[in-house]
């Protein structure tokens, strides 16, 4: 089996969280969907698995933060060009998030955005200059 990510994500609503990422592009694996989870496959190494609120107090005696009011991370997903950038944010606004709960980020080599899911959890979505990506070219760093 090939290295994969697994990003576990406490859910209120889970019909509505499956049906929020379908929107975006992500494509359900019903072998491990049931009323308490959702397998949410972004690509062949990426899945997004939705937990129902008491699915996931079975994993951790943690309170579950409510992600509308703080954060402990943002997720990050990769976009094939700036267009695909604006329309998974337009797509994620359209299917119930909010976009833009960040800064938008241009680079002029990279451009980035984001979107909240309706649970309020915090997606980046960004674009690279294939050549600044392979080293091929000098980007200016911008100070943090």
């Amino acid at each position: 089996m090939s290295k994969m990510i697994f990003v576990n994500l406490p859910v209120a609503d889970l019909a509505r969280s499956q049906a929020f990422y379908e929107a975006l592009g992500f494509t359900n694996n019903p072998q491990f969907t049931n009323e308490n989870a959702a397998a949410m496959a972004w690509s062949d190494t990426i899945v997004v698995m939705l937990l129902s609120h008491p699915f996931w107090k079975t994993f951790t005696s943690k309170t579950i933060p409510n992600a509308k009011e703080s954060a402990q991370v943002l997720l990050c997903l990769s976009m094939d060009g700036r267009e695909a950038v604006d329309g998974i944010v337009a797509e994620a606004t359209a299917a119930g998030g909010a976009g833009d709960p960040t800064p938008t980020q241009d680079m002029g080599f990279m451009y980035g955005r984001s979107f909240e899911d309706p649970d309020g959890h915090i997606w980046e979505v960004m674009w690279m200059d294939p050549k600044a990506a392979a080293g091929e070219m000098p980007v200016e760093h911008v100070e943090i």
